[in-house]
Parts: C-alpha cells; sequence; structure tokens
C-alpha cells in the first residue's frame, strides 16, 4: 500500500469513526420533559459502543473496528424566561477508544484516552406547562392528562477535548458543533410520543492534519420516541432516528464521505429512591452507504434530582 493510501485510511477512519461518537450516541428519549423550577439534577453515565467501519474497496482495508469507551457527567437546571420554562443541560464526556483493523493484509491498532468536547444545550418551552414549582407542575399534569409541547433548543459542542494536530485520531474536534434543534412532545395518559429535528453546523477545523483545513457540511438528523409511563415511575421507550449528510471538505476537495445512518434503540428507567433513578439502554445504527459504519452500543445510566 502506497504511503498517500495509507493517509487516506486513517482520515476516512477519523471522519468516520469519531463523528459516528459524535451525532449516533445522541438519540435520546424524554428530551423534552418539562423540570419544575428549583430542581437540579446531576448525572453520570457509561456506554460501550462497538462498531465494524466499511471502506472504498480501493483502500485495501478489512475487519476495521471501532471500539469505545465512554463516561460522561451532566448537570441539568430549569430556569425561566418571562413566563417560560427554560433549562441548561452540560455534558462532559471522557473517552477511552481503540481502533484495529487491517491495511493490505497488515494489522494495524491505534489507542487514545481523553477528554472528548464538552455540550451545553439552552432549552425554551414554547408550548406546555409555564415555568412553574413542583407543587404546581404536578397540578398541571394533574389537570391536563392529555397535551401537547413544543420547544426549542441550542446545543454548542465547545473545541476543549483532546486534540494535536499532528494526529489523525483525536477525540476532540477542535472546531465548534453548533446543533439547532426543534421538538414536540404529545402526551395522553401514560404515553407519550416525541419527535425532535436537528441540525448540526460545523464550523472549519484550520489546524486538521499535516496543516490543512477541514470543512463539513451540514448534518439533518430527526428521531422520534414512543414512551409508556407506569405508577411507580418506571419507563420503557422504543427509538429511531436517521441521519443525512455531513460530507468533509479538506483543503477544496470533497471527501465524498456523506452519512447515512438509521438508528433504532430502547431504553428503559427506573427509581431507586425518591430522587435517584438509572437508565439502561441499547442503540443499534446501521449505515446505508457503501463507506459507514455499523454500530451497537450499551448504556447506562444514573441521576439524582434535587
Amino acid at each position: 500500500m502506497s504511503k498517500n493510501t495509507f493517509r487516506n485510511f486513517w482520515i476516512i477512519l477519523w471522519l468516520m469513526g469519531l463523528n459516528s461518537y459524535v451525532f449516533s450516541q445522541d438519540i435520546e428519549p424524554r428530551r423534552w420533559t418539562p423540570l419544575p423550577l428549583g430542581t437540579h439534577v446531576i448525572g453520570a453515565g457509561y456506554a460501550f459502543a462497538d462498531s465494524d467501519i466499511y471502506f472504498d474497496p480501493v483502500l485495501q482495508t478489512e475487519d476495521v473496528k471501532q471500539n469505545m469507551d465512554i463516561i460522561a457527567v451532566s448537570y441539568v437546571q430549569p430556569f425561566k424566561i418571562g413566563n417560560k420554562l427554560a433549562r441548561v443541560d452540560v455534558t462532559i464526556p471522557y473517552v477511552f477508544g481503540k481502533w484495529e483493523g487491517k491495511i493490505s493484509g497488515e494489522p494495524k491498532t491505534l489507542n487514545r484516552q481523553g477528554f472528548a468536547d464538552p455540550r451545553i444545550r439552552v432549552s425554551l418551552n414554547l408550548i406546555g406547562p409555564n415555568a412553574m414549582n413542583r407543587v404546581e407542575m404536578m397540578e398541571y399534569i394533574k389537570a391536563n392528562p392529555v397535551n401537547t409541547m413544543l420547544g426549542v433548543s441550542l446545543a454548542v459542542n465547545f473545541p476543549l477535548g483532546q486534540y494535536a494536530e499532528d494526529r489523525l485520531i483525536n477525540l476532540g474536534n477542535n472546531r465548534f458543533i453548533i446543533r439547532p434543534q426543534i421538538g414536540m412532545v404529545h402526551n395522553w395518559g401514560a404515553w407519550s410520543y416525541e419527535l425532535t429535528t436537528s441540525v448540526f453546523i460545523f464550523t472549519a477545523n484550520n489546524q486538521f492534519f499535516n496543516h490543512q483545513e477541514k470543512k463539513q457540511n451540514a448534518l439533518y438528523a430527526v428521531q422520534s420516541h414512543l414512551i409508556h409511563r407506569f405508577k411507580n415511575r418506571m419507563w420503557v421507550s422504543a427509538s429511531a432516528g436517521l441521519g443525512s449528510g455531513g460530507s468533509a471538505i479538506i483543503d477544496g476537495v470533497s471527501q465524498n464521505d456523506a452519512r447515512g445512518d438509521f438508528l433504532g434503540a430502547i431504553s428503559f428507567g427506573a427509581p431507586i429512591t425518591k430522587i435517584q433513578a438509572v437508565k439502561l439502554s441499547y442503540l443499534r445504527s446501521v449505515t446505508f452507504q457503501d463507506i459507514g459504519s455499523d454500530s451497537n452500543t450499551l448504556g447506562f445510566g444514573w441521576s439524582m434530582a434535587f
């Protein structure tokens, strides 16, 4: 294999592998559940992702796999804007990543460990309950067993994760990822249906490998969730999502690597004390492009509201 082909292999691996982490792991049921004023939520989670990555045959690669152990901590705080209910979410991930495969029949392995880019998301409910305390929120839900909510949010991934210009594989992106969202929830009794649309907008990375400039077209995503809540505060959900776009441009040359993924997930949540809860989830992501990745992700989360 030529030096240039070997270099292209790792570039595409970086583009597909880490993009899979950034997008695919973000299918999130109960995203728009309103929180009463005065609530503080802290959380921690762990996820293991195992992916098979597919390349253009000209690169002579086979059996390419990506394994990621992801640990994250989070904080959620509701607040009010006028009489509207809003919230801010902060997430900080730490990643252990391993990539391995064969290039022209020769095994290659790469490991990375460190912080990925943190994310801050601010949301605002446009339709639904106004800013309320806990007692008022309970009264609203009791008086409105069938209701519809509509919200908007803006999430920003900050370029603070581990990054080095002389590495093709990095855990940080060295650029901002800006994601506006619109979401709706329809509740009827113990059931809820959620639908969220997103656009991922990428700023340029002017310190990409070997003094190159990396740009990326917008990626468009949609996800939906059907949720059932039980009287003991347990809940289950079935989720599906689609993502498309996001092709990269390096020094003005398109990489022809647009994403095209279908995601399916099941989740289960349960209280363990009055103020603590746990969540288990399984996510399957399948590419419908010739170049892309298929992945399985198992996740566990813990949260405490006080």
